[in-house]
């Protein structure tokens, strides 16, 4: 078997290899616009070699784990900030990434992490698509908001009603002042149907999921969060305690504490941004509709800060949702304080 470390970059790949067989090592720089890349991987499958590849978990290699997957090598993808921790050199060059990531490999020491399927990684792209549209509207309804505070109207919400939205196209404005009034409602709606048309086919895709279901019942969380949770997470049993989701997720505190003293920090943010925002904004619905969520959220944003609390309750929302997942079978979902045998609606769900 060939083992190969793999230091990963968009337009080339440093590698270091060892043949086990003979011990036969080399390093090698490939490009990736040229097919060198590719025509040395196949090169190796025509030569019936089998090979185990070690790289660190980063962006912009779909690519290249689909070439190896179609080539039915063994890939390993490792932890980032675990890999960097082993490095004893301080000294950062792609020769020396490469020969740590094999070294590892040889000393059956590597970091591995948890890798989704292409199911799964297309799913979340339909996650980020309407995320990154909501964003969009937002920003734009922002502006429409301006406009009207400059002409002394503060409705909010109601601007977006359809007698606020007449009352807004009444308004005598200047020229181009106007004509980014009428760019805006129309970008607006033309944005419209496609968010709606992305939240049905996220909803489908929950339905699908009894796992998802199951998440559903919890006041606050609709098929978005509930969607997002199951493809991020993957499977509860990746984890030994529900404390390691917080941690997962990245919504615990920094700490650097020594000689007794403990010093706290902002949260890590180390992991999805996405589930993060979902977890907090689920939190926050379940804060209106649950008396039990909201009695804890106005206890904590009494002792601390309001932005404190919500995130406090987000993480208790990820650590929640992984024991229904994980403890409770489908004939005894969780619903707030009380179990049911059936999905509940409730207002207000992310």
């Amino acid at each position: 078997m060939m083992i190969i470390g793999v230091d990963y970059h968009p337009s080339f790949q440093t590698i270091a290899f060892l043949m086990e067989e003979t011990g036969e090592c080399g390093e090698q720089e490939l490009n990736h616009s040229d097919g060198q890349a590719e025509k040395f991987y196949r090169d190796l499958k025509q030569r019936g070699i089998s090979v185990r590849v070690g790289m660190e978990a980063t962006g912009y290699s779909r690519w290249f784990e689909r070439l190896l997957a179609e080539l039915g090598f063994e890939v390993w993808m490792g932890d980032p900030a675990e890999i960097k921790a082993k490095r004893v050199k301080k000294r950062k060059t792609d020769r020396e990434d490469a020969r740590l990531l094999l070294k590892l490999m040889l000393e059956n020491n590597f970091p591995q992490v948890w890798v989704p399927g292409p199911e799964n990684r297309d799913l979340r792209q339909l996650l980020w698509h309407r995320h990154r549209w909501v964003q969009m509207r937002t920003r734009i309804m922002n502006q429409l908001q301006a406009l009207a505070m400059n002409e002394g109207y503060r409705w909010k919400k109601k601007l977006f009603s359809q007698q606020g939205r007449a009352q807004l196209e009444k308004l005598t404005l200047a020229p181009w002042a106007s004509r980014r009034r009428q760019e805006l409602l129309e970008l607006l709606d033309r944005m419209n149907p496609t968010i709606e048309e992305l939240t049905a086919a996220v909803e489908r895709e929950a339905r699908k999921r009894p796992e998802a279901l199951r998440l559903m019942t919890h006041p606050g969380v609709g098929p978005l969060t509930a969607l997002a949770y199951v493809l991020i997470i993957g499977t509860p049993t990746r984890f030994q305690r529900g404390k390691q989701i917080g941690t997962y997720v990245g919504m615990i505190p920094c700490e650097e504490s020594s000689a007794g003293k403990q010093r706290l920090g902002h949260i890590s943010k180390q992991g999805n941004s996405l589930l993060r925002f979902l977890l907090v904004e689920a939190a926050q619905a379940a804060a209106r509709i649950n008396p039990e969520w909201r009695r804890r959220y106005i206890h904590l944003a009494m002792r601390r800060h309001r932005s404190i609390a919500k995130v406090a309750m987000g993480r208790r929302l990820a650590v929640r949702l992984y024991w229904i997942w994980s403890k409770f079978d489908r004939r005894d979902v969780w619903v707030g304080l009380k179990p049911t045998a059936r999905l509940q609606p409730s207002r207000g769900r992310r």
